[in-house]
């Protein structure tokens, strides 16, 4: 009898681990709703001097001034002077990508980072244990040999695997101390080309200067000091001129990373959305709001806000989340809330911009995964010519979608349905 209690015992303790486990791997984020206390206008608007403050406290970014920004669609306009950028290198190079795999940019990133270093630039290479997973030990070992420091962030163990579910999904690449890149590009051939044509992936990313870059620097920092226990300093990597103004640009690059609790990524996303009175245009690739979002994008579009979605089509790498996104598309538009589907290639790019005025470029998803789970970085700023840069480039993209129309939604086969609630289950982690 004390044997069998024992067993019982025992299968009670790992039936409880296994369900703490499941809940915290399945955990949402908590923020519900955006509350002003004694101002019955609402949060304060995108153009009040208040937005900035609170939105730098709120999302623990804080914007600076004196930075330059410059939008790149797509791998035409962002490889050739990425390559040109890392190749004029006299100091240093910090590069963490959370995407890569075999192929011919892989192979001019290597021969890049070789000759760098080969120059007596310092390099250190960053790279997501799981999304650059195929990457061969091979070229890896090449990278070290010619002189780059290679690590490795958050292998998957199995005495580890509670860390399998939260990602770097950051993308840092930083020149001297004094370029910047950040988007949602990684190191595969699918990023080249147009992004309007099959197989040429749709993508937006930044190139900046200015203080926002020791910003980013600090990102990469961050992560090289958890996946190998050195935290650089020092005047290679952060410049005395790095913190120098460069442009006349308001801009920041928030760091966003999981919590127990509320985090970073989703309160600003809230806020972005509460704040804005004209217009909302977002570009996401992997589009799964869970409810209190929905509610929040559907109470912009009731008090006037033109809210626009862009997303993937069918055409996306990741159905299963397209999937889930669908299941969401009919409340969304009965709530006024206008959705794209982007249709020559996968859509990937993830930016905002609200009012024309406050947006991001950057790494972060629409979806529990990057708002809860997932190290995010994106470049965040106040200013009217970015936010009409990035309102241009919606407007443009609008011409390779296809508009949700409500009634023609409804009239999808049974199949896709099921199929969308099915996929709506693994909501939480997708």
């Amino acid at each position: 009898m004390l044997k069998v209690g024992a067993f019982g015992a025992l299968v009670l303790i790992v039936l409880a681990l296994a369900f703490i486990g499941f809940r915290s791997a399945t955990r949402g984020s908590p923020v519900t709703h955006v509350t002003t206390v004694g101002d019955k206008s609402g949060p304060p608007p995108i153009g009040d001097p208040l937005f900035r403050r609170t939105a730098e406290v709120v999302a623990k970014t804080a914007l600076v001034p004196g930075n330059h920004v410059e939008v790149m669609i797509n791998g035409d306009q962002t490889y050739p002077r990425l390559w040109a950028d890392l190749r004029s290198a006299r100091r240093s190079i910090t590069l963490q990508m959370y995407y890569a795999m075999p192929g011919r940019m892989a192979d001019t990133l290597k021969a890049v980072l070789l000759g760098r270093a080969a120059a007596g630039v310092r390099v250190l290479f960053l790279h997501d244990a799981f999304g650059s997973g195929p990457l061969k030990k091979e070229y890896l070992d090449s990278l070290r040999t010619g002189g780059v420091t290679v690590a490795s962030f958050r292998p998957v163990h199995w005495y580890q695997i509670h860390k399998a579910g939260t990602r770097s999904h950051i993308r840092v690449v930083v020149v001297d101390g004094s370029v910047g890149y950040t988007g949602g590009f990684g190191i595969a051939d699918k990023w080249f080309g147009d992004g309007r044509s099959k197989d040429h992936w749709r993508d937006t990313n930044v190139r900046f200067i200015g203080p926002a870059v020791m910003q980013l620097q600090a990102t990469f920092v961050a992560g090289w000091a958890e996946a190998t226990g050195e935290l650089i300093v020092g005047d290679l990597f952060f410049p005395p001129d790095g913190f120098q103004s460069d442009g006349n640009q308001l801009a920041s690059l928030m760091h966003t990373a999981p919590t127990i609790g509320s985090t970073a990524a989703e309160r600003f996303l809230a806020l972005s959305i509460a704040s804005a009175r004209k217009k909302l245009y977002i570009s996401n690739s992997y589009f799964v709001p869970d409810d209190d979002f929905r509610r929040l994008l559907k109470d912009a579009a009731r008090r006037g806000v033109d809210v626009r979605i862009l997303t993937t089509s069918d055409q996306t790498d990741v159905k299963l989340t397209w999937r889930a996104g669908r299941a969401r598309y009919e409340e969304l538009m009965q709530g006024g809330v206008k959705v794209y589907e982007y249709q020559p290639t996968m859509m990937h790019a993830k930016t905002l911009v609200a009012d024309g005025l406050w947006s991001t470029v950057g790494t972060m998803n629409f979806d529990n995964r990057s708002m809860v789970f997932n190290d995010e970085s994106n470049l965040v700023a106040l200013d009217a010519t970015l936010g009409a840069t990035l309102d241009s480039v919606f407007v443009e993209d609008l011409k390779y979608a296809k508009e949700m129309k409500l009634e023609e939604f409804r009239r999808r086969p049974w199949t896709e349905r099921m199929a969308e609630k099915f996929s709506s289950l693994f909501s939480r982690v997708l």
